[in-house]
């Protein structure tokens, strides 16, 4: 994504907004859907929350309804291709040969470690055949990563280093810092920490907080962690956090934001850049904030 100065008067000559988005000139903002609440049809059907945990002990899966959800680490990582454990492979034991298996134990060993029996990890506890079950995962991510006892950051890239400016620099070149999806598990959790490619603790995001937002041009005050931290910045200022970071499909560069904007919407794999547009439309429902036409998709 990149930042238009001229956006909002162009926008709003080609496009018509006053006519074509009438809630723009209503300064009351429409109620947002309750968490609990996503759409996953056209009809506007509710789908009732399940989370997927896996048992640190046993590496089984486990369904719970939003309330009774116990305590949980969950994992913020980058994928592999064709290394990552499906739900299906995890429940069928068919992928302990992938890369993607021992990070799931790693994470559960340390999740056993700092006394936690559950963790999800966005891999294998969606189950991502169904439709209705990736809309609602995809729609609660922020909130998941948000209410997780700890988050635990695997930077399979970088090393432990003793030396300060060593590690410093590997942290700089990271890929982590780089993905999409990772903005949000960034900003989210309460508590973040930074594990290397081996697993060794690099520190929390507390410890490395300026270094961080060297990195990625997020103000400190973000990265105290969690949606309140998030709720004195502007729209821009958000989507300057996601600019320049990538995602394997042009989808999820809209959709990994949905909770840093706390809206929700339909998944539709396949419109492209179109997705931004509908973030967007999204945004402007819930928020007066006109810095959004700062911003096009590119």
């Amino acid at each position: 994504m990149v930042l238009r100065e001229p956006i909002s008067t162009t926008y709003h000559r080609q496009h018509n907004i006053k006519k074509t988005y009438p809630f723009l000139t209503n300064t009351t903002a429409k109620p947002r859907h309750p968490s609990y609440a996503i759409t996953t049809h056209p009809d506007h059907q509710l789908f009732t929350p399940v989370m997927k945990l896996i048992n640190t002990t046993t590496l089984q899966i486990t369904e719970f309804f939003d309330r009774n959800v116990p305590p949980y680490a969950i994992l913020s990582h980058t994928w592999i291709t064709d290394q990552e454990v499906t739900y299906q492979e995890l429940l069928a034991s068919t992928a302990t040969h992938k890369t993607g298996y021992r990070k799931i134990q790693q994470c559960c060993a340390q999740a056993l470690t700092d006394n936690l029996h559950w963790a999800w990890v966005d891999t294998c506890c969606i189950d991502k055949s169904s439709s209705a079950e990736l809309t609602e995962s995809i729609n609660s991510m922020f909130r998941y990563y948000a209410e997780a006892q700890i988050c635990y950051a695997y930077l399979a890239d970088v090393q432990e280093s003793g030396d300060m400016v060593v590690l410093e620099d590997a942290l700089e070149q990271s890929r982590w810092f780089t993905r999409g999806w990772t903005l949000q598990e960034l900003l989210a959790p309460q508590k973040l920490l930074f594990y290397s490619r081996d697993w060794k603790a690099l520190g929390g995001r507390e410890k490395w907080r300026h270094h961080i937002a060297h990195i990625t041009k997020i103000h400190e005050e973000a990265l105290r962690g969690g949606a309140v931290a998030c709720r004195e910045f502007s729209i821009a200022q958000k989507m300057s956090w996601a600019s320049g970071r990538q995602s394997t499909r042009d989808e999820d560069n809209a959709y990994s934001l949905l909770g840093l904007f706390d809206v929700q919407m339909p998944l539709l794999y396949g419109e492209g850049t179109k997705a931004f547009i509908r973030l967007q439309e999204e945004i402007m429902k819930s928020s007066d904030d006109q810095s959004i036409f700062a911003w096009e998709y590119d």
